[in-house]
């Protein structure tokens, strides 16, 4: 089984006290990947959790390193120049987001067929990587 990308929104759900059911699903799925080491994340993922749990959700900053810690766990995968110059032509070629381009570049770097997020159309395809919304 190829391992799943976590786009940030999923990771913020699971934290996220107040998502109701999407919360609770995005805390199974977190849960699960933590255990049976599943799931990728990257740099820039990692970093984008921090600042969306300590700015948005109020989380104490001390409480946020912690969690960013632990999803340091799963594989990461470090945003690298050719990375962020694979976004940019991806992002031109396509029309997202260069933030979604690079987590799409990340994801397709480590090697996983599924991208779990909500930020891109479920079911689209980019370089291989499938974009599934697991909250749904």
């Amino acid at each position: 089984m190829k391992p799943v990308f976590f786009d940030t929104n999923v990771l913020v759900y699971a934290v996220d006290l107040a998502a109701g059911g999407r919360g609770e699903r995005a805390r199974q799925l977190v849960t699960a990947a933590l255990r049976d080491r599943s799931a990728v994340v990257s740099t820039q993922v990692l970093q984008e959790f921090y600042v969306v749990a300590t700015r948005k959700l109020g989380i104490e900053a001390a409480v946020a390193r912690r969690q960013v810690e632990l999803l340091s766990t799963l594989e990461v995968v470090p945003i690298t120049v050719a990375l962020i110059l694979e976004a940019i032509d991806l992002r031109r070629l396509r029309q997202v987001s260069f933030g979604d381009a690079l987590v799409l570049r990340a994801a397709a770097a480590a090697g996983c067929a599924t991208l779990w997020s909500e930020d891109l159309p479920a079911g689209a395809v980019f370089d291989g990587v499938r974009v599934e919304n697991p909250l749904t």
